[in-house]
């Protein structure tokens, strides 16, 4: 089993990335974190190529994450939110999967054909609103070709108390790692 982990955090002792590592201790199998903040994947620009041609013409890391994508059996993305919102490091990495949007709607092709499933785990000390955050990670999720999504995982009031405290959280990170088939 593979699964792909896209962490949209910049602080790297955090609360988003003490949930990942909660999964990760846990995860059979092997696994990728894309760490938005520190990778060298530049967002989309909209030269356009993709409408013609599959992939994308920036040569970055994100090459190697295409790969990976069409690998992998499950997809999870974990953010903090900003302004109710995924983090604009984290959108950067998902701009660049309009190579997959471009492939079904200009190019009439299916670019990943095997289906993955998906997990959301957002983080939040703000008004609690994540529904703008939870439907943008469920498009590129299902640009991804993950339609089998997980119920979302949050941690609300981090300002107050740790994600790591937060009982239902954990519960809902073990959730995901029974849903994504972690057989230990």
């Amino acid at each position: 089993m593979k699964t792909l982990i896209l962490n949209g955090s910049p602080r790297k002792n955090g609360d988003t990335a003490s949930l990942i590592e909660k999964i990760t201790e846990k995860i059979v199998g092997e696994y990728r974190i894309v760490d938005a903040y520190r990778c060298n994947i530049s967002p989309c620009f909209d030269c356009r190529y993709c409408w013609e041609n599959s992939g994308c013409v920036i040569n970055d890391e994100m090459q190697g994450i295409y790969k990976y994508i069409q690998e992998c059996d499950n997809i999870m993305i974990a953010s903090p939110l900003y302004f109710s919102e995924l983090t604009g490091k984290l959108l950067d990495v998902g701009s660049r999967l309009q190579t997959y949007f471009c492939a079904r709607f200009f190019r009439k092709e299916e670019p990943i054909i095997k289906s993955k499933k998906g997990a959301i785990v957002l983080v939040g000390g703000g008004d609690g609103h994540i529904d703008t955050a939870y439907s943008t990670a469920c498009t590129l999720l299902h640009h991804m070709n993950c339609y089998n999504i997980h119920e979302v995982v949050y941690s609300h009031n981090t300002n107050e108390k740790p994600a790591i405290d937060d009982e239902n959280a954990l519960l809902g990170l073990n959730s995901i790692l029974d849903f994504f088939g972690n057989k230990e």
